[in-house]
């Protein structure tokens, strides 16, 4: 019996229970296998229930555990750290030809992953609101920005957030068919996510791509609002400092 065969009798109840395994006394443990393997897949389908509640609301509870049969067979735990277990999701339903008919669904999975790792990302001290006002406009323009590591960017061709929103909160309005670009920052202990303005996603995609403000600001184009950019990103805690080399 291989380990391969192993993991795959483990995940699937359709196959049988591998030969040679047996219990303490020697006798064929195929009966506690199968109560061994009913666990770990309910383990396994819970975790994901957990890491992409929106996911399953929408799917509903049946079609999503049938799902998540499918899934986690193809994409076993690479690591015993579950929180991290899920990751494969939005590529999984990108291709799962019977969710074709809701192409946003991989997005809206990408959003809930997003915030699951702004949530487990490092803390990092935030640059003081004073610090950064201080700085002359000129060289704040010239100077590339050291972002938070909990920041996270997701651009969406669907209304991936207003989805998201209407699926948690009762009190959101009905989404509208149009693309949304979304801003996670976590200003305490939660992620928060926000909605980009036009030219946002640009601007905050050049500063990862450690552009300078000013470059990131032609970017973002020329009616984009930069004051009230930085006072987001300043409000969330997501400016860490400034490169001293580009000032």
């Amino acid at each position: 019996m291989s380990q391969a065969s192993f993991t795959a009798a483990l995940l699937n109840p359709d196959l049988a229970v591998p030969d040679g395994l047996v219990d303490g006394l020697g006798r064929p443990a195929g009966r506690r296998f199968s109560v061994y393997r009913n666990n770990v897949v309910g383990s396994l389908t819970e975790a994901l229930e957990q890491g992409f509640p929106v996911i399953a609301k929408l799917l509903g509870e049946e079609f999503f555990k049938a799902m998540a049969g499918v899934f986690l067979r193809a994409h076993p735990p690479q690591s015993r750290v579950m929180m991290t277990y899920g990751a494969d999701m939005p590529g999984f339903l990108a291709g799962f030809s019977p969710l074709a008919h809701l192409p946003y669904l991989a997005d809206v999975a990408r959003l809930e992953l997003a915030l699951r790792e702004a949530y487990h990302a490092g803390d990092v001290a935030a640059m003081s609101p004073d610090r950064l006002g201080a700085v002359p406009p000129d060289r704040l323009l010239a100077a590339k920005v050291r972002l938070a590591p909990t920041l996270r960017l997701l651009v969406s061709p669907y209304p991936v957030l207003s989805i998201w929103r209407t699926n948690t909160d009762e009190a959101a309005p009905k989404p509208q068919m149009q693309p949304e670009a979304v801003l996670i920052l976590r200003p305490d202990y939660d992620p928060v996510p926000y909605l980009l303005p036009v030219g946002g996603a640009e601007f905050v995609a050049a500063l990862q791509a450690s552009k300078t403000v000013a470059e990131a600001l032609d970017l973002a184009g020329e009616t984009f609002d930069i004051a009230a950019m930085l006072g987001l990103l300043i409000g969330g805690g997501a400016i860490t400092g400034l490169d001293e080399d580009s000032l």
